[in-house]
């Protein structure tokens, strides 16, 4: 059952941002997947910034992961990017950061892939346009344990 939100512009990813962070619970999975440009980073910045992280929020591309004990709830952002083989996201210790926290995942499936998680919220970002003029749209996919939440 997936849903496609339309991204015209900056306020609108900004507004999606805040609507994840409101609904997000420990052991959730926000997967962002799209090519380069389409936004992920963007996303992810959107739902720190929404669940209250002040300052400045580095893009995890070179660390992988990046964590944010203060929020509530705890929240792990990682950018699987730079993996090679899903196994080294269990190399690096993901499980360990999960516990207990809700995990961003930039280009999931370099890692295995969440969906098949009953807590993985899917999305899917996209141009509207050939040029990536038109804004961006949101292919949004919400497991079991999200569609209560996500309606």
């Amino acid at each position: 059952m997936s849903t496609a939100i339309s991204l015209p512009d900056l306020s609108a990813m900004q507004a999606l941002g805040e609507r994840i962070a409101r609904l997000l619970q420990p052991g959730d999975v926000v997967a962002l997947e799209g090519d380069l440009g389409t936004g992920k980073t963007t996303l992810a910045r959107a739902i720190i910034a929404a669940l209250g992280h002040k300052g400045e929020v580095p893009s995890p591309s070179f660390t992988i992961v990046e964590m944010y004990d203060h929020l509530s709830p705890p929240l792990v952002h990682a950018d699987f990017y730079r993996l090679e083989h899903p196994s080294e996201a269990d190399e690096i210790g993901l499980d360990d950061y999960r516990e207990g926290a809700a995990l961003l995942a930039e280009w999931p499936m370099r890692a295995g892939g969440f969906t098949h998680e009953p807590a993985c919220l899917a999305i899917t970002l996209q141009f509207r346009d050939e040029n990536g003029e038109g804004g961006r749209k949101a292919i949004v996919e919400p497991g079991q344990a999200w569609l209560g939440r996500w309606q």
